[in-house]
């Protein structure tokens, strides 16, 4: 049995091991790459931009409900209008358009439910 101390977090553990089976060579301790100071325990936060199935498509990035739609067909819309609101996981996403155009299809209304990938509205 071999006894190690290990640090965790600036936290010393004394640990034991006990070693099963035979006679084996000694392996080498595999090679750990540090992290940069101030990122541990940090993950990166992704935005989720609306998926485009085709140009001019808007579809949505997540299952959810949509919870209003702020245009209709035949709108004409701006690049970073927002186009509705999609509820998902307890938050409320807006999407907003893409490109600059007009509101080809609308086919989504509000109370609906949405799948990952399903095109809700066409920008033409």
């Amino acid at each position: 049995m071999s006894k190690y101390i290990i640090k965790v977090n600036g936290n010393p553990y004394e640990v034991e091991v006990q070693e099963i089976g035979g006679p084996s060579a000694p392996m080498a301790p595999a090679a750990v790459k540090p992290r940069a100071k101030g990122t541990a325990g940090r993950q990166a936060v992704k935005t989720t931009q609306p998926a485009v199935a085709s140009a001019g498509d808007v579809a949505a990035p997540m299952p959810g409900t949509v919870l209003k739609v702020k245009v209709a067909a035949g709108d004409t819309v701006k690049k970073g209008q927002v186009l509705l609101i999609l509820e998902a996981m307890k938050m409320e996403n807006e999407i907003v358009s893409p490109a600059d155009g007009k509101v080809a299809t609308l086919n989504v209304e509000a109370g609906k439910s949405v799948t990952a990938g399903e095109v809700m509205v066409t920008i033409a």
